[in-house]
């Protein structure tokens, strides 16, 4: 038996479910997918800032912002107020027509993503909406019919998307086959190394040039190579240095257009608007969505306005795109974030890092911790010497630090994901660790 929640964390009430939480579950069951993959039975009732109550009033803190969507925090009172500006406006006007706010985002998008040059904005809804959108951009644009995504990539489960997703078989058991002509390759992963050597970037390039291009997928042939600048759901994979400075000129040499998916990593998240300025690479097309709108359903891809303009009226659409409600809240998120969130992100995650590193000095289990900005995983071992995945180690974690108070999610095999709201301070961060590494220790017991 576990001990019950309330007598570990004062903020929480009842032992975890508590009976209104329950009676929820209950109620959702028979009517909703099983399909949607939950990892323990939180029904949430309300949240500010960092912070989220569940239906029976316990407070938690929310270390997983709706999957790094709610990238201002909870209800931030300035995307509040412009989302309800908008609404007394109006609800909705399909893209086929203009409105102002549409405008003034795809303006301020075209500025701030980091193509290198002028660029210009298709809207949606969501990331993979947007991925779909870039992959058949690149599709039209070079009249090429193959790309290449990398092992361990997530980008979306439409069919599309889905053809590039690599994070866990199980995205894409029972659905095959979906869109031909996608070749993965490795990400380069420095704490798990596939290749000899010790620059796994310069390997994973080599592998591309001289094994792939050479023996299985003709370079013109290749529309585009869609990557992750920092890969998420594979485990939270910060690429070596030199990595996407050499796939950019692997992509010039070969006409081949580049692609990043900065559905998760953009909008601040690793400190810097888009994870793509921590290397300096520009990309052709860049996808965007989840903080964008700070909890409301929108995404975008910006393209380099020479690639976009080749784009005939009707070459691609979207009824819900430029959203007036959407967009109010995307340039309000876009504000907060420019105005010192993701310089915050920067520094307090830095700080959250040191943080983590010093908990992996006390426990063998921690393999690795990595990120930028408020980008991080903890990856957990089984043992140091062979680095095996912990997985079920990684599962007992999130569910212990759930009826500890702290909302958290997993990726790779056995990474910990941390991705708090932008808007969190020192406090926040100090409050978490208490609440993970009692976690952890119960975890580690077997609770």
């Amino acid at each position: 038996m576990t001990q019950p929640a309330h007598k570990l964390n004062p903020h929480i009430r009842t032992e975890l479910p508590g009976p209104k939480a329950r009676a929820m579950l209950e109620r959702d069951k028979p009517v909703s997918t099983p399909s949607l993959p939950r990892d323990y039975p939180f029904v949430m009732a309300r949240g500010r800032g960092a912070e989220a109550w569940d239906v029976d009033g316990n407070r938690f803190l929310d270390f997983m912002s709706g999957i790094a969507v709610c990238a201002t925090g909870h209800s931030h009172p300035k995307v509040v107020a412009a989302i309800k500006e908008a609404a007394d406006d109006f609800l909705h006007i399909s893209s086929d027509y203009w409105h102002e706010r549409m405008t003034r985002l795809c303006e301020r998008l075209a500025t701030l993503a980091p193509l290198g040059e002028p660029g210009q904005v298709f809207l949606c809804q969501s990331g993979t909406e947007s991925v779909e959108a870039a992959v058949k951009l690149a599709r039209y644009v070079t009249g090429r019919p193959r790309y290449i995504g990398f092992l361990g990539g997530f980008h979306g489960r439409s069919m599309g998307s889905l053809a590039f997703t690599a994070s866990k078989y199980t995205q894409q058991a029972g659905f095959f086959p979906t869109m031909p002509g996608v070749t993965h390759v490795p990400y380069p992963n420095s704490y798990r190394p596939l290749f000899a050597g010790a620059d796994q970037g310069k390997a994973v390039l080599d592998y591309i040039e001289k094994v792939l291009f050479t023996c299985n997928v003709p370079s013109s042939e290749v529309a585009a190579i869609l990557i992750e600048p920092l890969q998420g759901e594979g485990g939270y994979l910060v690429p070596p240095d030199g990595f996407l400075k050499g796939l950019r000129e692997l992509c010039d040499r070969h006409g081949i257009l580049l692609i990043f998916d900065e559905v998760q990593s953009g909008i601040g998240r690793t400190g810097r608007m888009f994870a793509a300025e921590h290397s300096g690479v520009s990309p052709d097309i860049v996808t965007m969505a989840k903080g964008l709108g700070s909890g409301l359903p929108i995404g975008a891809v910006a393209a380099r306005r020479r690639h976009m303009e080749k784009w005939k009226r009707g070459a691609h659409g979207n009824t819900f795109g430029g959203n007036p409600l959407c967009c109010a809240a995307a340039l309000a998120t876009l504000e907060l974030v420019e105005g010192g969130m993701a310089a915050n992100a920067a520094a307090v995650g830095e700080y959250f890092i040191g943080r983590l590193r010093e908990l992996q000095k006390k426990y063998e289990c921690i393999g690795d911790v990595r990120g930028k900005g408020l980008m991080i995983g903890m990856e957990l071992i089984k043992d140091a010497k062979g680095r095996e995945p912990a997985k079920e180690l990684s599962d007992r974690l999130l569910t212990r630090a759930y009826h500890n108070g702290l909302l958290l999610l997993n990726c790779g095999q056995s990474t910990v994901r941390f991705i708090p709201p932008l808007m969190i301070d020192r406090s926040h961060v100090d409050e978490a660790m208490v609440m993970l590494e009692q976690a952890l220790r119960e975890a580690l017991a077997g609770a």
